[in-house]
């Protein structure tokens, strides 16, 4: 007998994937499992994915995705006089709506690339990719302490299982854009002082 051609077999593994893992967490994940929810046989999953890291690497990536596609369909960051800090707040918002499942997923994930080294990549990827992205509004400095920040709210919002507030996350993350303008500004008034200092001396000793 045949078998039947399925194109869409190895997208509805990954949804299964995800399923399990946000029903059961990276402890209930195995082939077997994924199958059973899946309704495909167990030879489906190890054709498409032979070991369990390859399936997460896929998971985690979709997971990736979607928090992408959030950003791009706002696309408040390509406009300069956007509101930074209100635009970060409303992504979180946008992502930690509704059903969780997929953002528990991505941090479980996440936390999984500590003792599992074939995550890791994918586990940076969208960090390192916001981070390039914010960093054409800012500087990369305080691009990455943006994104630390993002992870910190989401994971404390996640434990607690509390309501998003995104006035208090709009808040603090206009602090750390501010406290680096101030810095930044600091910086350059700084640095004509030095330099003023130093030529000072310099005709000093020329002057000696």
């Amino acid at each position: 007998m045949a078998r039947r051609y399925d194109p869409e077999r190895r997208q509805r593994i990954i949804d299964a994937a995800i399923r399990v893992v946000g029903e059961k967490g990276i402890a209930g994940l195995s082939h077997r499992s994924v199958a059973a929810e899946a309704d495909v046989p167990l030879g489906s999953t190890t054709y498409h994915f032979t070991t369990l890291d390859e399936l997460m690497v896929a998971a985690l990536r979709q997971a990736n995705e979607a928090f992408a596609k959030v950003i791009a369909s706002r696309g408040g960051l390509e406009d300069p006089r956007t509101d930074l800090a209100g635009e970060l707040a409303g992504w979180m918002g946008e992502w930690l709506a509704g059903d969780r499942t997929g953002v528990e997923l991505e941090y479980e994930l996440y936390l999984a690339a500590l003792r599992r080294p074939a995550l890791r990549p994918v586990a940076d990827e969208w960090t390192r990719d916001l981070a390039e992205q914010l960093a054409r509004r800012t500087d990369p400095v305080t691009a990455r302490a943006l994104v630390a920040l993002i992870d910190g709210i989401c994971l404390q919002v996640l434990l607690t299982d509390a309501v998003y507030d995104e006035g208090y996350a709009r808040e603090v993350l206009g602090r750390v854009i501010l406290g680096a303008g101030a810095g930044a500004g600091a910086g350059a008034g700084a640095r004509p002082e030095a330099e003023a200092r130093s030529e000072a001396g310099a005709g000093a000793d020329g002057e000696g």
